[in-house]
């Protein structure tokens, strides 16, 4: 009994007697069984976050926000990559419920009629982060990516911008702010945007082959919309190497304000989320359900800001 006192609570055993127990674990090699350990406390200490990619620089700072966050409060981040599709997302989410994680968080809230049964049928906290419903699963912390589109619409408009090019990927969420922006554009008279689609991940050599590909067109646009700011990154650097003025002959807007947009140059134009914010918040609803507490506001809008800077 001391020695599980001195492994899984520490601080209520004396120092002295702490450090023999850890001086023997050092010396056998000892392994804590968690999964027993879990059986009998009933928690794993776990928290599964899924997200669709890590090699997209938009979610880097959410994921360590909640390792960080999880860390510190003595829990573990089961990190998992479900890709973009709901049959990936669901197979992983089923695989992840079957090693019993005290909570999960998911990107997004489109999942498949099977995935929101299995999620709800587990009775575990939920939060789902980067985007905003009424009606999330359980909690929800994220923001409208309707209204990004319509602001940066809104925006490039009142910079007197009339020919839109877009330079897009397929996700859910970025086609929600790319229906924003051509809706906006509909309502004030604009021709829709001509647009080229490109694969994830978004990369600085895609945006720059899809604004090669743009400029090469019959209507060269005034001004690129970027669902990103690498793809933002490319476009200008495509643009500067045919001889082109950024803004002045073409204007570049991003998305993201990742950590190069306000260094680049010139520097890019682009819409930033609190990508740290999401990830502690979500962190603290999770942990505050989980130690029995009342969530006040399961939904948060964590908001945007709109960046104005060189390159629109």
């Amino acid at each position: 009994m001391t020695v599980s006192r001195a492994i899984n609570t520490p601080q209520v055993v004396r120092p002295k007697t702490v450090e023999k127990v850890m001086a023997a674990v050092r010396a056998t090699g000892y392994i804590p069984n968690a999964l027993a350990g879990g059986l009998a406390s009933k928690r794993s200490k776990l928290i599964a976050v899924v997200v669709p990619q890590i090699n997209n620089s938009m979610f880097v700072d959410t994921i360590q926000s909640i390792s960080d966050e999880l860390a510190r409060r003595g829990y573990h981040m089961l990190l998992c990559v479900a890709g973009y599709t709901h049959e990936s997302e669901a197979e992983i989410v089923t695989t992840i419920l079957s090693r019993r994680p005290d909570g999960i968080v998911l990107t997004g809230i489109h999942h498949s009629p099977e995935l929101r049964k299995t999620v709800l049928n587990a009775s575990i906290p939920v939060v789902e982060i980067w985007d905003l419903t009424p009606t999330p699963l359980d909690m929800l912390v994220g923001f409208s990516h309707a209204k990004v589109g319509y602001a940066i619409g809104q925006y490039l408009l009142n910079k007197g911008y009339r020919r839109f090019g877009l330079i897009w990927t397929e996700d859910r969420r970025a086609a929600q702010r790319k229906n924003g922006v051509c809706e906006l554009l509909a309502q004030h008279g604009v021709d829709t945007p001509t647009e080229v689609l490109v694969p994830l991940p978004a990369s600085l050599k895609l945006g720059r082959e899809a604004c090669a590909s743009l400029l090469e067109s019959d209507a060269v646009p005034d001004v690129l919309v970027c669902s990103s700011d690498t793809l933002a990154q490319g476009a200008i650097v495509e643009a500067m190497h045919r001889g082109m003025r950024v803004p002045e002959d073409i204007a570049v807007m991003g998305f993201g304000d990742l950590d190069f947009a306000a260094f680049h140059e010139p520097a890019i134009t682009t819409v930033g989320i609190d990508r740290w914010g999401v990830g502690k918040r979500a962190t603290d609803m999770l942990l505050e359900k989980l130690a029995g507490g009342f969530v006040s506001d399961p939904i948060v809008d964590v908001g945007f800001v709109l960046i104005e800077r060189h390159s629109a």
